[in-house]
């Protein structure tokens, strides 16, 4: 057994005898990107991609500084601290291999509930050039229903009145791009990598709603100066589990309080739209094309609606993992008929992409036995995801009279998981949504008005008025409710 060593950059000398580490001098990086929001996924995905092209091609000027805007990112922000900015990245492959690394272009991090200023100065710096976001579907504050802002959060309140001392990413933005505009610095882009259609369209709209009610000149600036390129990344990373620092300590004597898992797949396309200078990622795979659209509306309708679906279905059911779905073989037949029935029909052409080789590719990824990517985390903040993964979806396949039975049976489950927030064997469910209360109260009111779920105008909009999914989504619910059985159901219509 190999003595036990903590990862941080003191030991990597010898870490790397047992476990790639980066060769490069991490001394001479430079913030050049400050990234909000420094969860597994942005771990598994932008650090990578960077991560490679310092192993690569040396770029130092190209270091990321993470960020944590809220309470919640203290402890990433306590280990990362202590470990360096170092973590470990675990690649898990379908036939059992496992291929760890130590991921090293996280050069530095700030918590701005600590420090407002240090947060807004750094991203002031003339050396940041991009200033990316991985803040969930749910961090952009708008209305679901609407897209509008919401000029209700009580924090978005507290940064208009005070806008030295932010709360909010976007009160951090304004008054970092303020600075840079009185300092005559050039903007710097801002590079959504969330899970949003047009994400990058959605920053740049919610951020000037906001500079314009603080600052209308502000604003100005920032309409002409920053870029804000769309996004397609991709890349299942599950939650890190104390099985996945187990096995690193029992396997290479390596004490990492926070590594990454993921799949081996990763795909990052991005518009070529930036304001200030972009790292060479085409150098290490990213692909930089003039139009982005296509390719995230197919991810986002195909993947994260698959995800869902199988995820809202499958807790129902009693399923612990997506996997676990995948060896349901009802589940998979109800996947791939929702995705060539109802999701695929309403997707635009993608250039070099064969639709029913992508999607055989999704089923072989859920499927992944080493991935086990839990159903709790696929649900989190359902509030936030499905609007943007199935109610498009659905609007458009109400428009063009094609089927909506498939989505119809997954927002009356939804209603039912909402409701009891069991699952059909009474085993209790872990429920992670900002809007958790408003959906249990709405959906336990379906005994009286079986449409009291969907009538959530803020979620659903006017989908309650339309008639053809109004009466769709009563005879699921009826369904539904009487035993909990989706199972049953699900095979009636495959």
């Amino acid at each position: 057994m190999k003595n036990t060593l903590t990862l941080e950059q003191k030991n990597v000398a010898e870490l790397a005898g047992r476990i790639p580490c980066p060769s490069y001098d991490r001394n001479n990086l430079i913030s050049g990107m400050v990234h909000i929001g420094v969860g597994g996924f942005h771990r598994s995905h932008q650090a990578f991609y960077t991560n490679a092209l310092q192993e690569k091609y040396g770029a130092p000027e190209w270091g990321i500084c993470g960020i944590g805007l809220r309470e919640g990112d203290r402890k990433i922000y306590d280990v990362l601290t202590k470990q360096n900015g170092l973590y470990t990245l675990i690649v898990k492959h379908p036939d059992g291999k496992v291929a760890p690394k130590v991921i090293g272009s996280i050069c530095d991090f700030l918590l701005g509930v600590d420090d407002a200023k240090k947060v807004i100065d750094r991203m002031a710096d003339p050396a940041t050039k991009i200033v990316s976001l991985t803040i969930t579907e749910g961090g952009y504050n708008f209305n679901p229903s609407t897209g509008e802002f919401d000029f209700e959060n009580r924090d978005i309140q507290h940064d208009l009145e005070h806008p030295d001392t932010p709360k909010t990413v976007y009160g951090f933005l304004t008054a970092s791009l303020k600075k840079r505009r009185d300092k005559n610095l050039p903007a710097f882009t801002l590079m959504s990598c969330d899970n949003i259609q047009h994400n990058g369209d959605m920053a740049r709209k919610m951020l000037l709603a906001f500079a314009k009610r603080q600052d209308t000149a502000l604003a100005d600036w920032i309409e002409r100066e920053v870029c804000f390129p769309n996004s397609m990344v991709d890349r299942i990373t599950p939650v890190t589990t104390a099985a996945d620092i187990a096995y690193l300590e029992e396997n290479y004597g390596i004490k990492d309080e926070w590594p990454v898992t993921c799949e081996p797949f990763i795909q990052w396309v991005v518009e070529d739209n930036f304001s200030n200078g972009r790292p060479e990622f085409e150098k290490v795979g990213v692909q930089f094309v003039p139009d982005v659209k296509p390719y995230e509306k197919m991810k986002l309708r195909l993947l994260n609606a698959g995800h869902s679906v199988l995820g809202i279905l499958g807790a129902l059911h009693g399923h612990p993992t997506i996997n676990a779905c995948m060896e349901d073989p009802t589940f998979v037949t109800y996947l791939r008929t929702f995705m060539d029935r109802e999701a695929t029909p309403t997707l635009d052409e993608v250039k070099g992409i064969d639709l029913n080789a992508y999607k055989d590719s999704l089923q072989e990824r859920f499927a992944n036995p080493n991935i086990k990517d839990s159903l709790s985390r696929i649900c989190s903040e359902s509030s936030a995801k499905l609007p943007k993964f199935l109610f498009e979806t659905l609007q458009e396949n109400l428009s063009a009279e094609r089927s909506i039975e498939f989505i119809s049976l997954i927002i009356a489950a939804w209603c039912y998981y909402s409701d009891k927030q069991t699952d059909k064997n009474g085993q209790p469910l872990e429920i992670i949504d900002a809007m958790q209360e408003e959906l249990h109260q709405a959906a336990k009111q379906t005994a009286t008005d079986p449409l009291a779920f969907i009538k959530q105008e803020s979620l659903f909009g006017n989908l309650a008025k339309n008639e053809r999914f109004a009466q769709s989504y009563v005879n699921m619910v009826g369904k539904i409710y009487k035993d909990a059985d989706v199972k049953k159901y699900m095979e009636t219509m495959i």
